[in-house]
């Protein structure tokens, strides 16, 4: 089994030196590729001087987390690919537990390891924590991190697990299944592409997984950090575009029409915390969704949607009115 590690980088030099050398360490069993979104730093002068051995793999342009990596792939011949962070650092052994189940499980198409915060190392990290799933709303949330509420990693997810989606800071994907699937939808640009990606995959019947035998540190907010407007308009929008390509309409209609008054009170709720941009980005983002509506409904064509697919039905009641932090203490479906 040929393994691709492809890290998408872009203005990372400071991130490249400090991670690289864990990530070749550890990491003997694969090929380690930097795709570079056209950096206007030094990340490809030191990737030449100080990493000889690594792939560089050269973006004309900057095109995203989907663009970037969509073209990028193109060069770069593997059985398996792993699109790893450029702010993650890999651990002793990491790969192992991966490629077992991989060998093991054919329907396996999609593996994430445990993610852990790198400047907490004691507790779960935003990005992907012990593996995603998604509310009926289509609100995604994973073990491990419910919103902003990170867990303490105690052994409970030491498991491996089939979930619904896998993060994109460290997901392993067939090639066969990415190529399929036609890779990301670009139109994303960042943010929640990976929940797309994977819910596609599921749609099309391959399975999506957790290995919690793997672990690697995230540090997460590099590009956008969660104070960036942007990246509020990013994931409110993104998400939207998600349920319309993956439901049946039946569903999809009434989802969208509650997620239009959960997202009001939810910009109700940043102008009361007087983060007046972060509600005017969530306005932006359904602008923007009905702007692109045609574009994104024509996408459905090729979907066959996947009926049950959440295990709780409000993440957001769950959090916010009952005060649950806890996966495992969600009341489920």
């Amino acid at each position: 089994m040929k393994v691709a590690l492809a890290i998408l980088n872009w203005n990372g030099a400071e991130l490249l030196q400090r991670f690289l050398p864990d990530i070749l360490q550890f990491s003997k069993d694969a090929e380690v590729y930097v795709i570079d979104n056209a950096s206007s730093d030094n990340s490809i002068s030191i990737l030449m001087e100080q990493f000889p051995k690594v792939g560089i793999v050269q973006n004309k342009k900057n095109l995203g987390f989907a663009g970037g990596y969509n073209m990028g792939l193109q060069s770069i011949e593997a059985d398996v690919y792993c699109l790893l962070n450029s702010d993650v650092r890999v651990t002793e052994n990491w790969l192992e537990p991966i490629l077992e189940l991989l060998k093991k499980d054919r329907s396996a198409a999609i593996l994430q390891p445990k993610i852990l915060d790198l400047n907490k190392p004691d507790y779960f990290e935003y990005a992907g924590a012990g593996g995603g799933f998604i509310d009926k709303l289509g609100y995604p949330f994973c073990r491990g991190r419910i919103f902003q509420a990170l867990e303490k990693d105690e052994g409970q997810y030491n498991d491996i697990a089939e979930i619904f989606w896998a993060t994109g800071a460290c997901m392993f994907i067939r090639s066969e299944v990415f190529k399929k699937l036609d890779g990301f939808d670009e139109d994303y640009f960042a943010h929640q592409e990976e929940v797309d990606l994977c819910w596609r995959a599921k749609n099309a019947g391959h399975a999506v997984y957790y290995v919690g035998e793997s672990t690697v540190y995230h540090m997460g907010g590099f590009t956008l950090q969660n104070s960036n407007p942007y990246k509020t308009f990013l994931n409110f929008r993104n998400s939207l575009y998600t349920i319309i390509k993956n439901l049946p309409t039946k569903s999809a209609w009434p989802i969208l029409f509650s997620r239009l008054i959960l997202d009001g009170v939810a910009a109700i709720r940043f102008a009361l915390q007087l983060r007046g941009k972060h509600a005017w980005a969530i306005f932006r983002a359904h602008f923007s969704f009905y702007g692109n509506f045609r574009t994104i409904y024509r996408k459905r064509e090729k979907t066959n949607f996947l009926q049950k697919y959440y295990p709780v039905k409000s993440i957001v009641w769950s959090h916010f009115v009952h005060q649950e932090n806890n996966f495992n203490n969600l009341v489920k479906d």
